[in-house]
C-alpha cells in the first residue's frame, strides 16, 4: 500500500485556477471531439475529397479550439467555432494545394464513408458539388449533409441567413443543370 504521499491529487486540485482551466478546457474539448469528431471530418472530406486531409483539418479545429479555450466567451458556441474552424481550415487546404483527387479517381478506398462515395452516382454528384463556388458548396454541405438550419449556417459562415437561402437555392439551381447536362 502507497503513503498517502505518493497517491495523486486530481490536477486541477493540485495545480490551482489554471490547471482547472486546462481541465475544463481538456474536459469540453473532449465531449465534442466524441460527440462531433466523425460528422466534422465528414464535412471536410466532402469538402476536399480526401481522408487523410479532412483529418488534419479537423484534428487543427479541435487543437485551435483547445488553446483558444479560456477566451470563448460561450462554451456553448464552441461547436459553432469548430464548424467555422473546420470550413476555413478547408478552404485554407484548397487555396494552398491542387485537390489531390476525387473519390473513387482510382485511390484505394479505405474508410466506410469512402466506400459510401465510390458509387458511380454519388462520384458525379460530388463532381458537380465540387464545381460549385465555394459559398454554395459550403452552403449546401452544411444544410443537407450536417442537417443545419439557415440560422446556424448563417453564423458558421459569417453571412445573414437570407444570403444562405439563396446560396442554397442557386446551388441546387445549378447542382440540378450540371447532373442534367451529363445524363
Amino acid at each position: 500500500m502507497q503513503p498517502d504521499l505518493w497517491r495523486r491529487q486530481p490536477a486541477a486540485q493540485a495545480a490551482g485556477p489554471e490547471h482547472a482551466d486546462l481541465a475544463a478546457a481538456e474536459a469540453g474539448v473532449t465531449a465534442l471531439y466524441q460527440a462531433h469528431a466523425l460528422g466534422l471530418m465528414r464535412l471536410a472530406h466532402v469538402m476536399l475529397g480526401d481522408r487523410q486531409s479532412a483529418e488534419d483539418v479537423v484534428q487543427e479545429a479541435f487543437c485551435g479550439l483547445y488553446r483558444r479555450w479560456s477566451h470563448l466567451s460561450d462554451a456553448g458556441r464552441a461547436l459553432q467555432y469548430l464548424r467555422a474552424s473546420v470550413l476555413n481550415g478547408c478552404r485554407s487546404l484548397q487555396r494552398r494545394t491542387p485537390p489531390r483527387g476525387q473519390p473513387g479517381d482510382g485511390q484505394p478506398v479505405v474508410s466506410a464513408e469512402a466506400t459510401v462515395l465510390t458509387g458511380e452516382e454519388r462520384r458525379e454528384v460530388m463532381r458537380a458539388l465540387r464545381r460549385l463556388p465555394a459559398r454554395q458548396r459550403e452552403a449546401l454541405v452544411l444544410r443537407y449533409y450536417l442537417d443545419l438550419s439557415a440560422e446556424e449556417i448563417a453564423a458558421t459562415m459569417g453571412i445573414g441567413p437570407s444570403s444562405v437561402r439563396s446560396a442554397i437555392h442557386r446551388a441546387l439551381a445549378s447542382l440540378g443543370r450540371m447532373l442534367q447536362e451529363q445524363s
